[in-house]
């Protein structure tokens, strides 16, 4: 995939997409309680799991969260046994693809400026499938966008897609992690994508910091509890001050 220079988000896609991020929310960022409230098309099944078999190649082998998340989605749609091997096989051939086509994704991309909604429900599960193991890899990044791109949606767009799932979703309980010694490792923590800007990273962590620290914890909690929250502003300090001096 060639480098693109960035693109504005339309605005009808920015709007239909930060509905489907909250009613992702609200489903626990699970894709396929996603699928069951909002009905992906039909015909846009054949794409979706080619994308997913393609995502799930990118870092050399598809692990077993790729395929328990492709048969999560098989279940959401209520597939025959039929459509079921259909599925199976379009995911396949996306597993043993280097490139994609232009021909691929033709009717989301020839549809998503007047209906994005079903394009942006793609992008949403492939950004899903990129992040199975915590923040995505650059190879598995590259391999949503790419995709994203054949879709005819921004790629920027993505950047929603991954912080909506690093506010909530990374990381829950840093304290249990080792301290954070590369960049990568810190922006986890914080839940925050490594492009973000420093003043983004920075709410972030005060927005990380504000549900562990001593003056905001109040009384009546146990004395495991305290430590666990002092654990965890620990981590969060640790993690700020090694991006802060990176990004100087």
């Amino acid at each position: 995939m060639n480098a693109r220079e960035p693109t504005l988000i339309p605005p009808r896609v920015e709007r239909d997409l930060q509905e489907l991020l909250t009613e992702l929310s609200a489903c626990g960022h699970q894709p396929s309680m996603l699928i069951n409230r909002t009905r992906l098309p039909r015909w846009c099944r054949r794409s979706l799991f080619f994308f997913l078999g393609y995502v799930a190649r990118a870092d050399g082998r598809v692990t077993e969260k790729d395929i328990q998340f492709a048969e999560s989605l098989m279940k959401a749609f209520s597939l025959s046994p039929y459509q079921r091997r259909r599925a199976i096989h379009h995911f396949h051939r996306g597993k043993s693809s280097d490139v994609i086509s232009n021909g691929r994704a033709l009717r989301l991309r020839l549809t998503h400026r007047l209906w994005p909604w079903p394009a942006l429900q793609v992008a949403i599960c492939l950004g899903h499938a990129a992040q199975l193991h915590g923040a995505p890899s650059r190879a598995r990044r590259y391999r949503c966008e790419d995709a994203v791109h054949h879709m005819g949606l921004p790629v920027e767009l993505l950047q929603d897609i991954f912080d909506s799932y690093g506010q909530k979703v990374w990381i829950t309980q840093p304290e249990r992690y080792a301290p954070p010694s590369t960049f990568d490792d810190a922006c986890q923590l914080l839940g925050v994508s490594r492009n973000a800007s420093l003043a983004d990273i920075k709410r972030a962590y005060r927005r990380k910091v504000s549900g562990c620290h001593p003056d905001k914890l109040g009384v009546g909690h146990t004395e495991r509890e305290y430590r666990i929250a002092n654990d965890r502003l620990y981590r969060y300090q640790q993690a700020w001050e090694l991006i802060r001096k990176k990004m100087r």
